[in-house]
């Protein structure tokens, strides 16, 4: 006689925000030894958030305190994605809570991913640096095809901002928007834009408003997950701080702020940390316990 494995604790949590109503919220599991890719895969289709995490055990040779490092896979509700970064926050924070504000490292399927974790009178906030980025040019065909699964003509596009693909653990297409209100009107073929992600392996589209120099309004659907829009979305924050570099767009040195969330009335805000001499990019943002 089998008996199936007990059932693990599963808490959630959001990121981007310390309010419980804003931000996007993940499941997390702390300790997802037990559980093979489908039980994973069952439990974030159950929970039907943009992602969850599962700590699994550290692999040899991760380094980080006993503790404080971790593997760590996340689940959309129809697929495996290489990196998440609100799953990452919302994941520190719980650990966080456990263990300590601090650093943390996780070992993803992109790659090594630390956070850093403090407390800022009473709330928790983690900041994840990213693998090394890169940013590519996308096919006029392809771009074509993504503007007609929105519904966006080209001219409503911001000239200032190209449109690429970029990368700092996960693809994704960079679109920028030439008006908030072009931005706010988000109706797109979802299934249209799911085929063509897949062609291109993209986890999001990143669609993007410049309000200031360093100020950004973000969307970012998400149809390859099951869910038509991510709430706030810490991976496409990260290609989005590579991409703004690559094109010359910021100074070397920068802090941005994302807003995300607010079309959904979810608000979250994200903070992206740009250092010269150092590729990599730097996602932060408050985070706290759902119920």
């Amino acid at each position: 006689m089998t008996t199936n494995p007990p059932r693990p604790e599963v808490l959630r949590y959001t990121a981007f925000s310390s309010d419980p109503d804003g931000g996007n919220p993940a499941g997390v599991v702390l300790d997802a030894n037990a559980l093979d890719d489908s039980a994973m895969l069952a439990v974030a289709a159950e929970l039907g958030y943009s992602e969850s995490a599962f700590l699994t055990a550290p692999p040899e040779g991760l380094g980080g305190e006993e503790g404080r490092a971790y593997g760590i896979r996340y689940f959309s509700p129809k697929a495996e994605v290489p990196f998440c970064g609100h799953a990452t926050v919302a994941t520190a924070v719980a650990l966080a809570e456990r263990v300590g504000p601090g650093e943390l490292v996780f070992a993803t399927r992109a790659g090594v991913v630390p956070v850093d974790v403090v407390d800022e009178d009473g709330t928790l906030r983690a900041t994840l640096t990213s693998v090394e980025p890169h940013v590519e040019e996308i096919a006029d065909a392809d771009l074509a095809e993504a503007l007609a699964a929105l519904d966006w003509p080209e001219a409503d596009l911001d000239p200032a901002f190209p449109p690429r693909i970029a990368f700092a653990g996960a693809r994704h297409l960079v679109l920028a928007a030439a008006t908030r209100a072009r931005l706010a009107d988000l109706a797109y073929d979802f299934a249209r834009l799911e085929t063509l992600m897949h062609q291109l392996d993209l986890t999001t589209v990143q669609l993007v408003w410049r309000e200031s120099a360093t100020v950004f309004h973000v969307r970012d659907p998400f149809p390859v997950g099951g869910v038509v829009e991510d709430p706030a979305t810490g991976a496409a924050a990260a290609a989005f701080g590579a991409y703004v570099r690559e094109l010359g767009l910021v100074p070397e040195d920068a802090v941005l702020t994302l807003h995300q969330g607010e079309d959904l009335g979810r608000p979250g805000e994200l903070t992206v940390t740009l250092r010269a001499g150092d590729p990599r990019i730097r996602v932060g943002g408050e985070g706290t316990r759902i119920g």
